[in-house]
């Protein structure tokens, strides 16, 4: 896939941090000495390819005043999936829901991420949760300590060298 220079930079400038400011966009674009209508232009082509799949946001819990992340791990039928998953998904605690497959060693095919202030109140969501959806069969799998947590990196900035 053929990419200009351009948007190299671009995709390297949105690969970091976006700086939080009222008008991101505007200082990545001043940053890349292009204008904003510009920037924005190019995202919206590089998305339009499928060069850019998404954006997403990473969640530094420890520095938004959540205590706890927990994992929870769900046995649902597949006939249900996509009922219970929106169910879950809608739960402010939840940042991430995924389905994947299970194994015979690991009967559980939804994932929710919960945060919450302390490891009870994780609990007391995965409880609610559970009520909500009709699911008893599930794990929580808390995290003890953060070994890594970055985004993938495509193109490298001119800070990187």
């Amino acid at each position: 896939m053929e990419l200009t220079e351009l948007q190299q930079k671009i995709i390297a400038s949105v690969q970091q941090d976006i700086p939080l400011v009222s008008a991101p966009y505007a200082t990545i674009a001043a940053e890349l000495g292009v204008s904003e209508e510009r920037l924005l232009k190019e995202l919206q082509a590089l998305c339009d390819r499928g060069v850019i799949r998404r954006f997403g946001a990473t969640l530094r819990h420890q520095k938004s005043g959540y205590g706890a992340n927990a994992m929870a791990a769900w046995q649902v039928d597949e006939d249900r999936i996509e009922e219970v998953g929106r169910k879950m998904a809608s739960f402010p605690a939840v940042s991430h829901c995924y389905r994947r497959n299970p194994t015979d060693q690991w009967p559980y095919n939804l994932y929710t991420m919960i945060h919450a202030a302390d490891e009870e109140s994780c609990r007391q969501t995965a409880r609610s949760m559970a009520e909500a959806a009709g699911l008893e069969t599930y794990t929580l799998l808390f995290s003890v300590r953060e070994l890594k947590k970055t985004s993938m990196q495509y193109f490298s900035t001119d800070d990187d060298d």
